[in-house]
């Protein structure tokens, strides 16, 4: 069964070559991963961004049976972005798959022993933990709690409207966006 791709764009038009660049590249992850259930491919046009160099954006969200994988890049073209994009998603199925590939003779195999340490796949330790309270408050409360702070890269809070710890963060283009998480 052939992989489903949904294409989705954001001030970008999605041009039959951009849609089979993406489909064909995006297509290949397929034989390192064979339980997706879902792949999303968001394609976008960033006006705002500071450099020339970070205005077209790939995102790949891949769903699988017990894993979401997410990669996102930014290039000067879109074909670069999801270029680098692919490149990215097939190093975090390697990392979830615990194998490590090697071209061979133009077939892909999995090498059975990891011959040196490469610096990406060391395990990060956690340097440290900090507890704290949560003391319930609404979105608006968090948002200015969060510029209050300074640190402005999130904000944990338990919100009173939906009764659940809830994460405020600022996103790349400034505007912020709110993890709301449900257990299953």
């Amino acid at each position: 069964m052939a992989l489903e791709i949904g294409i989705y764009t954001k001030d970008l038009e999605l041009t039959d070559r951009i849609q089979d660049y993406a489909t064909k590249k995006v297509s290949k992850v397929e034989r390192f991963l064979s339980d997706i259930a879902e792949c999303r491919v968001d394609l976008s046009y960033a006006k705002t961004a500071r450099n020339a160099s970070d205005r077209f954006i790939a995102q790949i969200t891949i769903r699988g049976r017990g894993f979401i994988l997410r990669s996102e890049e930014r290039a000067d073209n879109i074909f670069a972005a999801i270029d680098a994009t692919v490149d990215k998603m097939t190093r975090q199925i390697e990392r979830l798959k615990g194998k490590h590939w090697r071209k061979r003779g133009g077939e892909e195999e999995p090498i059975s022993e990891i011959e040196e340490v490469v610096e990406e796949d060391v395990v990060p330790l956690i340097a440290r933990r900090k507890t704290f309270t949560l003391d319930p408050m609404d979105e608006h409360e968090a948002l200015e709690q969060l510029q209050l702070l300074g640190h402005e890269a999130f904000f944990v809070f338990y919100n009173v409207e939906n009764e659940r710890v809830n994460v405020l963060y600022r996103r790349r283009d400034g505007s912020y966006g709110l993890l709301d998480p449900r257990t299953r």
